[in-house]
């Protein structure tokens, strides 16, 4: 999805499945949200910006308002060439993992048996309902949380309060003090919020043990819901 300007002068919007844009139509059609357009189209203009135009709004395309039992929210993208595709902690195939995917494998590994796959490809759990949220959706190269405080977090905030807003349960797991503080944000009593430190190497040490993988699918069995199969593909999705 490229945003070009359009005759009215507008960025396009973008298409995303019918139930998001019901929830969302109020924050899309807002000035604010096309100014973010437009700074993003114009960051674009002046240098390299991740992830590709196209991979956006990816974690909403792969995962239907309707679907989502799980929602693990991230920062911002990786800020590397090639790594960030419109997931949180996912990186395209035939990118390393970054050192955070890296210590939730293992964490994976110790709480139900996960076997490291060579790839950082998260595309799988996004299509059983696990969303895969960035609270700032775009960054510049080489400069990390560069597009925070511009306008995406309303937008991350308004996705957010559509998840709290569904009748059935959804497990929020918030890694790290960013994303702990988006807790307020969740006040259904349907809904459970794991919380850890961030897998991150500067806080792993607090992350492993956490179990939050266990966790999720317990919460999601308790209510009726099915688990999250957590084991990826070895080989990275062809999709």
């Amino acid at each position: 999805m490229s945003l070009p300007s359009s005759s009215s002068g507008l960025a396009s919007l973008p298409e995303l499945p019918a139930d998001w844009q019901a929830a969302l139509q109020g924050v899309m059609h807002s000035a604010a949200f096309q100014q973010l357009l437009a700074f993003v189209e114009a960051e674009r203009q002046a240098g390299p910006v991740y992830p590709a135009p196209e991979d956006m709004f990816t974690a909403l395309r792969l995962t239907p308002l309707h679907e989502v039992r799980v929602l693990i929210l991230g920062q911002d993208p990786y800020h590397g060439a090639g790594q960030a595709h419109g997931l949180s902690f996912s990186v395209r195939p035939g990118v390393r993992p970054p050192p955070s995917l890296q210590n939730i494998y293992k964490e994976l590994r110790d709480d139900v048996g996960f076997q490291i796959p060579r790839h950082g490809d998260l595309r799988s759990w996004a299509r059983q309902g696990v969303l895969l949220l960035n609270a700032v959706l775009t960054v510049r190269q080489g400069q990390p949380n560069s597009h925070a405080g511009h306008g995406w977090e309303a937008f991350t905030d308004a996705v957010i309060r559509a998840v709290n807003e569904q009748p059935q349960r959804v497990v929020f797991v918030l890694w790290g003090a960013y994303a702990r503080k988006k807790a307020k944000l969740v006040t259904g009593s349907q809904h459970v919020v794991i919380e850890s430190a961030h897998p991150s190497p500067l806080s792993v040490t607090k992350f492993m043990g956490t179990r939050p993988f266990s966790r999720v699918n317990a919460a999601l069995t308790e209510a009726g819901r099915d688990p999250i199969d957590w084991q990826l593909p070895l080989t990275p999705d062809g999709a």
